[in-house]
């Protein structure tokens, strides 16, 4: 009779243990379909925006160069939704500096203000790739006569070793677009005009065809990368398959994503350090003061993962059973407290992206001696504190294991240590 009892409760909780898995199951698979999507928009925004830069180079005017700005700040918001998904997918991660890389030390490409001397002891941040068709790297004359893909991606990303020699990626093609952004006391973006395009005598800056020239090759770049990783979450791709082999490794990867995307990497990097700065230069999208609107679209492609719910540039909705479902199941409380996090993060930072309608850039509310701007930056900060420090509940009421989310510099010597 016991052993009777016994197996029944067996059969029973093998029963859940199948009902369990087979809604986990369900949860990545619209992860996967989620990370597809959004990454398959980005790629059609980039090949817009390619476009748009070929309109530049063939026919430079203030029109063209405007239209090409325009395409980029579209790009951008499919393309920082996909952020969550870099953290705990390593084939995202592995490929994430080739479109992303982020401070970089724009004289690496291009001429840059008098002054500006690049972070660190990075001998090639004047380099001004653009001005200079030969030079010596590792002890090895370059020919750069040609600017080439191979150039961009093999020579000059992370030239010497160097995290901050950012070559290609959305951050390259908008130093290219914009220019430094010199003015951070006003509602002002990068100033360069679109006669660094123009030919002949009309052109600024000097070297205008090979600007052109490194503009076009990094739009080239861009979409190729990002058709790579579309490949990747198709159905035969190897990040949907490493995701939804195993659905507690990949419950595991989307909470490793949503923790990390939120704690180290905005919380502290993006958010808390510039604010402790005060400095313009550690701003997201520091040329193109687009910065509200990239924090916006990180924060939401969190929420999107969350609620198992991601809309497109075109309104197409991708959606199926939710993150926030299986914990409801397992922690109804817990699942109420993430989704409101989420929500008041959300809030946070689009009441930046209010700021910046206003006439309040990103780079003003860092400025020292500015309390509103203070005031403003700071609840995202703790919005993207509060709602990492759900991720560890999270992972010990679905019991799932493999979940990190690492520390950060930044914010524990400010005290914001993750509990």
């Amino acid at each position: 009779m016991t052993r009777t009892c016994i197996m029944m409760m067996t059969v029973a909780g093998l029963a859940t243990q199948v009902q369990a898995e087979t809604s986990q199951a369900q949860v990545v698979e619209t992860y996967a379909d989620i990370a597809e999507a959004g990454y398959r928009d980005s790629l059609t925004t980039a090949e817009a925006l390619r476009d748009a830069i070929a309109a530049l180079t063939e026919a430079p005017s203030e029109s063209t160069l405007t239209a090409a700005r325009a395409a980029w700040r579209a790009a951008r918001d499919p393309y920082m939704q996909t952020e969550v998904f870099r953290f705990g997918n390593p084939i995202v991660d592995d490929w994430e500096g080739r479109v992303n890389a982020w401070p970089l030390d724009e004289g690496l490409i291009d001429s840059v203000a008098d002054g500006y001397f690049g972070a660190g002891e990075n001998e090639f941040a004047q380099l001004n790739v653009i001005a200079t068709p030969t030079f010596t790297l590792s002890g090895q004359e370059v020919d750069a006569t040609e600017i080439t893909p191979a150039l961009l991606s093999d020579v000059l990303q992370e030239a010497d070793g160097s995290e901050a020699n950012v070559a290609t990626g959305y951050h390259a093609i908008e130093f290219l677009l914009w220019g430094q952004d010199l003015i951070s006391d006003a509602p002002e973006a990068g100033q360069r005009p679109w006669t660094d395009y123009a030919q002949g005598d009309a052109c600024t800056g000097g070297n205008c065809d090979r600007r052109a020239a490194y503009l076009t090759v990094a739009a080239d770049l861009l979409v190729d990368d990002l058709s790579f990783m579309v490949d990747q979450w198709a159905d035969d791709g190897a990040a949907r398959a490493a995701v939804t082999t195993d659905p507690q490794a990949g419950i595991a990867a989307m909470l490793t994503g949503i923790g990390n995307l939120s704690y180290g990497e905005m919380a502290g990097q993006r958010v808390k350090l510039g604010l402790i700065l005060h400095d313009p230069e550690e701003e997201h999208d520091c040329f193109s003061d687009n910065t509200p609107s990239s924090h916006y679209h990180d924060v939401l492609g969190m929420q999107n993962v969350w609620l198992g719910s991601y809309t497109g540039p075109d309104g197409d909705v991708t959606t199926g059973p939710a993150l926030r479902d299986v914990v409801a199941e397992a922690d109804p409380e817990l699942a109420e407290t993430l989704t409101a996090q989420l929500a008041d993060t959300v809030a946070a930072a689009n009441a930046l992206r209010d700021a910046q309608a206003e006439g309040m850039h990103y780079d003003m509310l860092l400025q020292v001696g500015n309390p509103e701007g203070e005031a403003l930056i700071t609840p995202l900060i703790d919005a993207l504190v509060d709602q990492s420090r759900s991720i560890e509940r999270v992972s010990r009421a679905l019991n799932v294991n493999g979940v990190v989310v690492e520390g950060d510099d930044t914010l524990e010597a400010s005290g914001e240590v993750f509990k």
